[in-house]
Order: structure tokens, then sequence, then C-alpha cells
């Protein structure tokens, strides 16, 4: 049982795994502030070393997420709810695919969206002749691959394992209750306190890698619109506010202040895309961003399976193994959030919603944005190129001022800012609720103090990692910081594949009652399925014999 403190300052937290968290972090951020250069170093060879390894290793993970996922959706299980059998969601379709976007990749697709499919234009190993019509279409397909199913099987998988083990088998909405068919009781003691605070770690340095993308992005907005210079003292006042405002809006509870910030988020994502749609090359749009989306779909499996072993370049472990490392360090915490949004759905209609539906509105996003960049660099002899090697973090905001609307530029460029802006503050309080969730052994309302603590202690490691070397830096500390929990992972798949082996007669419709196990635990003396009384749940009634799986 695991065991949360009931009086002083770690009141509703688990003390002994707050204070380790605490400790952690605080060490990483002093030793990357007092040693920049040396940590910047560090974490470049620590990269340079692991890329002929991660190369094939996240590849194979990754795939078989993205098989796991569609035939979780698809299969036998489809119609198990993430609940009781007659439960309904908690939030609407609009609202739910809203908070979980914004939580997701909102951020990370604002940066990409222009910078990326116009790098792939210059240097790809797909393409023969670069910088042509064609290769253009293989740079959007690129694109879309490492924002699309394989990024989303990720989030997806940790989010369906703790929401299935939460909602339907009441255990805490922690990562280690996914390991509990496997370890049993042991997942109460230090081997559990171990898998949470590798979650609570990967999150950590997940969301400062974010933040720091998106205030150099801010940054280079405000210099476009403003004339305010890129300078190291804005973006820590940037960073420093966005999380003021973002730890008062998690305060405020998910069904408030992040439901709202995540609304809002969307519909000014509707507005920027509507703009592109009717103000840029509409024609040319609709076309390339239907011809790469089919160019994807052909190539999916291809770009799935693709290591490095056939091409002299550093073009995977660039792109791919930073992009499948990024999504692994940010599945904890986006994980937990989207289960924590989900109750009440199916299998089928999980997978439908948080594998299909993110990738279409992607595909949507950096089709227009993207699209316009080319269309700008190839026929209206614009040379966005030289703007995003000068600058990546500038090429949304150039692609805006190259499209010839008068004011209309710099109203979205001013436009673009916001969005910037509330899609860093939903991150921030999406992530610091996570992270006090873990913290707090899976309560869904954890302490306001521990989550103003946690704003505080992301602020800080966002703003030396910004200070010891930027862009380079953020990529190099999320691929390492990732690595230790795609071992949980692949734990995780284990533990949800047993317990999903114990459902007696999956439902044919989400009406349908169905047989579903309770909650155990294993008796570490006699192997036996044992009681066990969840603090979120204390009506839990006494288990019935499981088949032995020890």
């Amino acid at each position: 049982m695991m065991k949360v403190a009931t009086s002083g300052i770690f009141k509703g937290m688990n003390k002994k795994m707050s204070i380790i968290s605490i400790i952690l972090i605080l060490i990483s951020i002093s030793l990357t502030g007092y040693f920049p250069t040396k940590s910047s170093n560090v974490l470049k060879n620590v990269r340079e070393i692991l890329n002929p390894f991660l190369e094939w290793y996240y590849v194979l993970l990754v795939a078989f997420l993205l098989a796991l996922m569609i035939w979780l959706g698809m299969g036998r299980y489809k119609n198990i709810r993430l609940g009781g059998d007659l439960e309904q969601p908690e939030f609407t379709f609009f609202t739910w695919v809203s908070m979980l976007f914004a939580a997701g990749t909102g951020v990370g697709i604002l940066f990409w969206s222009v910078a990326q499919p116009i790098m792939q234009f210059q240097n790809n190993p797909f393409t023969g002749v670069q910088m042509t019509p064609e290769a253009a279409t293989m740079a959007m397909s690129l694109s879309f691959f490492h924002w699309g199913l394989n990024g989303w099987a990720i989030f997806s998988f940790i989010a369906i394992t703790m929401a299935y083990f939460s909602y339907r088998h009441n255990y805490p909405l922690t990562i280690r209750s996914a390991l509990y068919p496997i370890f049993g009781s042991k997942m109460d003691g230090i081997l559990g306190d171990i898998i949470d605070i590798l979650a609570v770690f990967a999150t950590v340095f997940g969301i400062a890698t974010t933040l720091g993308l998106g205030v150099e992005q801010m940054n280079s907005g405000l210099k476009e619109v403003i004339g305010l210079n890129i300078s190291l003292s804005l973006q820590l006042f940037v960073t420093i506010v966005i999380m003021i405002i973002a730890t008062i809006s998690v305060v405020s509870g998910v069904s408030k202040g992040v439901k709202l910030l995540s609304q809002g988020n969307f519909w000014l994502s509707i507005v920027a895309l509507l703009f592109l749609l009717f103000f840029g090359p509409t024609q040319y749009l609709i076309g390339m961003t239907l011809e790469s989306t089919g160019n994807y779909i052909q190539n999916i499996i291809k770009l799935t399976f693709l290591t490095n072993v056939t091409h002299n370049s550093d073009w995977q472990s660039t792109w791919t193994v930073f992009f499948w490392g990024w999504w692994i360090a940010w599945s904890p915490f986006v994980g937990m959030f989207i289960a924590r949004i989900s109750r009440g759905r199916t299998f089928g209609e999980f997978v439908a919603g948080v594998l299909l539906t993110p990738t279409l509105i992607t595909i949507i996003w950096i089709g227009l944005f993207g699209g316009t960049a080319f269309y700008e660099e190839l026929f209206m002899n614009q040379n966005i190129i030289e703007a995003v090697n000068n600058d990546i973090s500038s090429a949304v905001f150039i692609m805006f001022q190259n499209l010839d609307v008068g004011i209309f530029a710099e109203i979205m460029s001013f436009l673009m800012i916001i969005l910037i802006a509330t899609y860093l503050i939903t991150s921030a309080n999406a992530g610091t609720l996570v992270i006090t969730t873990i913290l707090s052994s899976g309560s869904t309302t954890p302490p306001s103090l521990h989550r103003i603590i946690w704003g505080i202690i992301l602020t800080l490691l966002t703003v030396v990692l910004i200070i010891a070397g930027g862009l380079e830096i953020l990529q190099s500390a999320v691929i390492a910081a990732a690595l230790p929990f795609s071992i949980v992972m692949i734990s995780m798949i284990s533990g949800l594949l047993k317990s999903l082996s114990l459902e007696e007669t999956p439902a044919r419709s989400g009406n349908e009652k169905q047989n579903v196990r309770e909650p155990w635990i294993l008796d570490e003396d006699t192997g036996e399925e044992a009681t066990i009384i969840d603090e979120l749940n204390p009506n839990v009634k006494k288990i019935e014999k499981l088949p032995e799986y020890r």
C-alpha cells in the first residue's frame, strides 16, 4: 500500500518519493547552472555514445507500440471500457480532443511546422535531388512521420495503460500500477518508488525541453512583431512569466483552468489554419497536403523500421532518435494527463481519438504551414530557407511576413505569439499536475502547495537549460532522460497484456455487461492473491481467485 503523509509540508504527498525527486532535479539544476559548458559537453557526448544503439532500439520499440495500439483499438478488447461498464465519458469529444492535443504536441508543432519541412527539404536520405517540388513532397511526408501515428502510439499506450488500471481495476493513477500483475505487492515498496521517480525525471526534462523551444520561438516572434532583440534576459523573463501563469492555472484544476486554456488554444489554432487556407496559396496547399499524406501512408512501414545501418549519415540520429526520445520523455506526462481526461471511453473510442484524430490535425497543420513555406520558396522567390538556417525559431513568423497580406501578417504573427504562450501555459500546468499526481500516489487532486513547488522547479530547470546551450543541449537532455523510462515502458507492456488476458468476456458493445476482475496484489509469502484497499476507492471488495501467473 502506497502511503501519503497526513501532516506537515508533505501532507497528501508520498514524502519519500517527493524528497528524492526534488533532490535529484535540484542536483541536475545545480550542476547544469554552475558548469554549463561541461554539462553541455557531457550531454553531447552521452548522445553520441547512445545514438548507434538508439537508432535501432527506439525504432523497434515504437514500431511495436504502434502495432499494439492498432490491435487494442480493433481487436477483441476494443469494447472494454475505461471504467464501469455503463460509465459515460467525463468530457465531450471536442473538449477531450482539444485538451489532449494542446498538452500533447501543441508547442512542438508550432516550433517545427515550418522549420522541419524546410530543413528536410534541404537534406534527407530519400531524395536524390534536393530542393525540388518532388523533394518538398518527401520532406512534408517525413514531417508527418515524426509527428504522426508513431509518436501518438507512444502517448496513447501510456495513457490507455494507466487509465485501464486506474479506472477499471481501481489502482492509483501512477505508472507503477501497470506493473502490479508482474511484481505484485513489491510495487508498494522501493521498486515502485523507483519506477515512479523515473517517470517524474523523464517528465520534468521533457517539459523543460518544450518550454525552452517555445520560449525561443516567442522571443523570435517578439522581435518580428515589436522589434525586441533576441536576448537571454528576455527569454528568462518570458519563462518566468509563463510559469507563473501556468502555476496559477493548474491550482484551479483540470475542469477549469486547463480545460478553458485548451479550448482557447484549439480555437486560435483553427483561426490560424483558416487564415492560411484562404489567404495563402489555397490550391497548392490542398494538393500538397493530400499528395504528401498519400506518400506518408505509402512509406510509413518503411520509415517505421528504418535504421541507419544502410545510410552513412546522421539523419536518423538527428531526427528520428531525437523525436522518439522526446515523445518517450513526454509520455508519462501526456499519458497520465490523457488518462486523467479519458475515463468512460472504450478501447476502440480511445484509440480512434488519441491515435487518429491528433494525427489528422497534425497533418492539416503541418500541411498548411509547411506547404505555405514551400510555395514561398519555390514560386514566390522568398528565401525562407536562409531565414530558417539563420534562426529556426523565427521560421513561422517569416512565413507570415512573406505572404504579402499587409497588416494581416502582423496580426497573425501577434496571434502566433499568443498561441505559443497559451500552449506553453497548457503544457506547463498539465505537466505540473501530472508530476504531483505521481508523487501523491495517484491522487487526482494533489495539494496546491506542491503544484506551486514543482512549477518553481520546472522554471529553474528550463532557465538553466536555456543558459547552458539552447536547442542542442535541450535535445541531448531529453534523449538521455528518455532512455531509462523506455525500459519501464517495456515492463508496462507485459503488465497490460497479462491483465487483459484475465478479462473473461470482452463486451460486444459498450452497454453489455462483462465480468471484470477486481484489483489484486500477490501475497509475498504464498504467492496467492490478496485484498488491496485503494485510498481512492475504499469500497473495493475481496477479490476472487485468479489463475496463477507467477
